[in-house]
């Protein structure tokens, strides 16, 4: 049986980021012995997740999302370290930390209130942006957190980058990349 595909709204990193990104962790990946890492092309910062759409839904909250940001500006961010979601001694998660700007949570909480009002069920945990890089601690010996710090490469100089786009993707989970834009909305310069 095929899996319906999800639905999440999300921030837009341009690619020469997500190119250089890629390039630093292939530099430090001998370190971080994950089972599954994301393709380039899918890294992105969640605003929020609204799983299986029906058409009348989708183009709903589509029209909604972007009249509720079409005055919303742009904005810098900075990937600026290295951190993991799950067990210390074996992740389910290694993420890219971004730091914590105002806008940023702005933009997300415009989005994710946009998305309830269009009848949509969201996540209740406190939102925490990030950009998942790989899943699934693949290594018999235990993760050392310590790594996340000697091995990041953003902590000589954060990789700042402006958050100027925010994107509806549609995840197909059997292919590589695995998520396709359906969507897009500027944010004002």
């Amino acid at each position: 049986m095929e899996r319906q595909p999800h639905y999440f709204w999300a921030v837009r990193i341009p690619n020469d980021v997500k190119q250089t990104i890629h390039d630093e962790l292939t530099q430090i990946k001998p370190m971080f012995q994950f089972k599954r890492w994301v393709d380039l092309n899918d890294y992105h910062i969640t605003l929020a997740f609204l799983g299986a759409v029906n058409p009348q839904q989708l183009s709903f909250v589509i029209e909604l999302v972007g009249d509720a940001i079409k005055k919303e500006k742009a904005f810098m961010l900075e990937v600026t370290g290295l951190n993991v979601f799950g067990p210390q001694k074996s992740p389910r998660i290694f993420w890219g930390a971004v730091n914590e700007v105002n806008q940023l949570y702005q933009l997300q909480e415009i989005v994710h209130k946009t998305c309830l009002a269009a009848g949509f069920s969201l996540e209740t945990r406190p939102y925490h942006p990030h950009i998942t890089l790989a899943r699934k601690w693949g290594k018999n010996e235990d993760f050392k957190m310590v790594d996340l710090v000697t091995h990041n490469p953003f902590i000589e100089k954060a990789l700042s980058f402006e958050v100027s786009e925010i994107v509806l993707y549609k995840s197909n989970l059997e292919n590589t990349p695995k998520y396709e834009s359906i969507a897009a909305f500027s944010l004002v310069d």
